[in-house]
């Protein structure tokens, strides 16, 4: 799979379906008890492996913008500016448009947004 031990591959693979598949997008923990959501811990996962092997999780973020649902295609545009800001730029313009909507958590505060009102501010804060 990706050739970096049998069970850091699966762990890697399974952290991407989980972004894949995702309908909250939360990098912390959220409510009051700050509870880290399992797809959370799965962006965890993809980001550790990304920091030490970019070339591994690539290709993975490359299918999670083009196959991912929503709040998946956030977290892959989130993930590739760490190491390819341009190509992140241009993911988040191309879904300035996407009326795909998903769950957001900032902390205890949940919320509601589109991809494309979730891209147009990532390209604002750029």
């Amino acid at each position: 799979m990706f050739g970096i031990g049998k069970k850091r591959d699966r762990e890697i693979a399974d952290a991407v379906e989980e972004l894949a598949r995702a309908d909250t997008l939360a990098f912390g923990g959220v409510g009051f008890a700050g509870t880290l959501l399992p797809v959370t811990e799965a962006y965890g996962t993809v980001e550790a492996v990304l920091a030490e092997q970019p070339e591994v999780v690539r290709e993975q973020l490359d299918r999670l913008l083009t196959h991912g649902s929503p709040a998946g295609r956030a977290y892959a545009a989130t993930l590739l500016e760490q190491v390819d800001p341009a190509a992140a730029r241009a993911a988040w313009t191309a879904m300035r448009g996407d009326p795909g909507e998903f769950t957001t958590y900032s902390g205890c505060l949940m919320g509601r947004s589109s991809l494309g009102e979730y891209a147009a501010g990532r390209l604002t804060e750029a």
